[in-house]
């Protein structure tokens, strides 16, 4: 069934109300643009979370579980990773991933946006760190940081706007460790409150974060902006999956085509200015399934990168056991401290980047036996299992091995020929395989973080090898660039094909740092949307939607 009706035509359309999506809306409506979003998934219900109760992990995974193939909510599709080493994760719905990130932030630091001039392979960014910087220290603001400004691994200048979480006994035994070996370690920085700020509550620490946050201290965009949105006259349309970006006869954006996937009706959005916030395998999904005689390689794909360079930060454990008994189950889940000590391109290694670290909370009881952070676990069950626990309960923790990810083309997301979502929109094809440099480069970061486990103290070391559902990062397969030839998107996100279609998620990055990459996500967001409000009177709009008569 289609209805083509006659919708408002809005200053503005957005796919996607994860991070990114919420920081451009709240941005631009501010200024008095007419915002409309769409949303193939709905809002959270954190009352089926159970973080007080026992049953909580064994109930954790039911309803905010990481990998769609095996959440299978009606908002998620169908991603065929047969032939990726790597599984994309994220969460379809309003707030996006930020529902179930473990909220650990960061910036990327200067080199990050030089690696071709530094290092001679990969991509310079087009801008720099301190073209940047300003819109990083206001998402930081939004987005309720909190941890120890004036990191010496940055350049001056990083403040943090909350007060850190308090040391533990756990972070001090690294802290100290890594002082002894001469190594960088810094108080983990999180979007997570540590007092009230922006409609957040303090945590009370129950290290849940990867499953959304029932008590409301970490900083998704569900509650942290749309809010905000709502008021400002946003109008959000849930369970609204995207078809297409539709162009008129002059090649510029009309709008989107939507079905309503409770009804089954097709919608017509019209809009002046399209941003596609859906993340570095849902934006290439639907530019590719926008091709038409125009743009017959999809929309925005002259340069056939759409796609392509897809970017996952591989990730491995490094976990230690030791004599000690202290609060490891605590929150926050995601990041107690961290080491950009093995960053950056060493000249005395046989790889190019590195690897951030980070210091993880270990999880309840049942964690110990999980396969994560221990890999396959080994034999703990049967009569092993109860000095399993004792010896990993309160008693272990781990540093997270967190890779820079390169380039490259042979990396990609394609629309998959064979399979279609419930609305009948073709499903996603990913292939990945990590390149010798990241394996050379995991090996070298395992073997310095072990030497920082026993350093602290641990009398029993393990890691793991990349480990498969690790895709939290999903970024580069829509880069931006100067040269329309070899890019996607210019320097704001704007389309090189298409005067008024721009891209706003972590597919515009063109290298992937070794860090987080909310924090530089939702920067550029906010520093794309103030370009848009700067150039408004000048921006190319299709005559299609202006012969609708409605005025800014």
């Amino acid at each position: 069934m289609t209805n083509e009706g006659q919708a408002a035509v809005y200053d503005v359309v957005i796919v996607g109300a994860g991070p990114s999506g919420a920081v451009a809306a709240k941005r631009l409506a501010e200024e008095g643009m007419s915002v409309v979003c769409l949303e193939q998934g709905s809002y959270p219900d954190y009352t089926k979370l159970r973080h007080s109760g026992l049953e909580f992990e064994l109930t954790k995974n039911q309803y905010f579980a990481t990998n769609p193939n095996r959440r299978k909510d009606p908002s998620d599709y169908p991603i065929d990773v047969a032939e990726s080493e790597i599984e994309p994760l994220m969460w379809n719905g309003v707030g996006g991933s930020s529902v179930i990130y473990t909220a650990a932030w960061h910036r990327l630091k200067p080199s990050d946006f030089r690696v071709r001039t530094v290092d001679g392979i990969a991509d310079d960014w087009p801008l720099s760190y301190a073209e940047l910087e300003p819109f990083y220290a206001r998402v930081e603001h939004d987005f309720a940081v909190s941890g120890v400004g004036g990191d010496p691994a940055y350049p001056p200048g990083f403040d943090i706007p909350l007060p850190p979480f308090p040391m533990t006994a756990i972070d001090r035994k690294f802290s100290a460790a890594h002082d002894r070996l001469g190594w960088h370690w810094w108080p983990g920085s999180n979007s997570i409150a540590t007092v009230k700020h922006n409609g957040l509550h303090p945590c009370v620490r129950r290290g849940a974060c990867a499953w959304g946050c029932f008590d409301g201290a970490k900083a998704s965009v569900d509650r942290t902006h749309w809010p905000a949105c709502i008021k400002l006259g946003v109008k959000l349309v849930q369970n609204a999956r995207v078809l297409r970006v539709e162009t008129g006869s002059d090649g510029l954006a009309t709008g989107v085509t939507y079905i309503d996937r409770e009804s089954g009706t097709t919608h017509f959005q019209p809009g002046r200015l399209v941003i596609v916030s859906a993340n570095g395998i849902g934006t290439p999904r639907l530019l590719l399934n926008s091709a038409s005689t125009q743009h017959p390689q999809g929309l925005g794909n002259s340069s056939g990168m759409v796609g392509k360079r897809l970017m996952m930060h591989p990730y491995g454990t490094v976990t230690g056991l030791f004599d000690d008994f202290f609060e490891n189950w605590q929150g926050p889940y995601g990041q107690r401290a961290y080491s950009l000590e093995f960053a950056e391109t060493r000249k005395d290694t046989n790889f190019y980047r590195g690897a951030k670290w980070q210091l993880m909370g270990m999880g309840g009881p049942l964690a110990t036996v999980g396969s994560w952070p221990w890999g396959s676990g080994g034999n703990v069950w049967g009569e092993n299992f109860h000095e399993t626990v004792r010896k990993r309960f309160g008693r272990s923790a781990y540093w997270g091995i967190m890779a820079e990810d390169l380039p490259s083309e042979e990396n990609m997301v394609l629309l998959d020929p064979d399979v279609t979502d419930a609305q009948g929109m073709p499903a996603v094809k990913v292939k990945y395989k990590s390149s010798q440099n990241t394996l050379d480069l995991l090996d070298y970061n395992v073997l310095r973080a072990t030497e920082s486990m026993k350093e602290a103290g641990a009398y029993e070391v393990s890691s793991t090898p990349p480990m498969r559902e690790t895709g939290w990062h999903i970024l580069g397969t829509v880069r931006m660039g100067n040269d329309a030839t070899d890019s996607v998107v210019d320097r704001f996100g704007r389309s090189h094909d298409v005067g008024n279609l721009f891209v706003m998620d972590g597919s515009i990055m063109p290298t992937s740092g070794a860090v987080n990459p909310t924090g530089t996500v939702t920067a550029l967001a906010l520093r794309n949307a103030e370009a848009i409000i700067a150039n408004r009177r000048s921006q190319p709009v299709s005559q299609t939607v202006e012969a609708r008569k409605v005025g800014y």
